[in-house]
């Protein structure tokens, strides 16, 4: 039996995903990392470029596989933006698998906000994947071994 989707479908897929995604993300800020780590970790620079404006703030998280999309990141941050560019460091990383999701926060609500079902605030991950399905751990990943790292996330 052939089944179809539909554009309503698609539509109702996507934002589904992306909810999820602003979930993510505003968990992440509304609780602060507490833990503190005796061991010295690697230090994970992030700088985006292309920030819109310099109104409201950029939200990061550093995930795991089991912290993605999913709420609090390991670590979280936000930072104010000037002459359109940011750059955060995570500290004390240790070895592992993560991903970064970021989000240009402009009302500083700690969430993202949608029109008609659209995004209307910038976001970005690690290894700036280009797909309009619902963000996977797999494109945005990444190993931390014994160097520190920087990226360059796109909105």
């Amino acid at each position: 039996m052939k089944t179809s989707t539909t554009p309503n479908q698609l539509k109702s897929n996507l934002l589904t995903t992306l909810v999820l995604f602003v979930l993510s993300l505003t968990l992440s800020v509304a609780q602060t990392d507490t833990k503190v780590t005796t061991e010295e970790g690697q230090t994970i620079t992030v700088t985006i470029d292309n920030v819109k404006n310099n109104t409201g703030q950029v939200v990061f998280a550093l995930h795991t596989k089991d912290t993605w999309m999913k709420g609090q990141g390991v670590q979280n941050t936000t930072t104010t933006i000037e002459n359109n560019s940011v750059t955060i460091t995570f500290t004390n990383v240790q070895p592992g698998t993560y991903s970064i999701m970021a989000l240009h926060d402009v009302n500083n609500n700690n969430r993202m906000d949608f029109e008609n079902g659209m995004p209307q605030e910038s976001y970005g991950m690690s290894n700036n994947p280009m797909s309009y399905g619902p963000p996977q751990f797999s494109e945005a990943k990444f190993e931390v071994t014994n160097e520190d790292l920087e990226f360059n996330i796109r909105f």
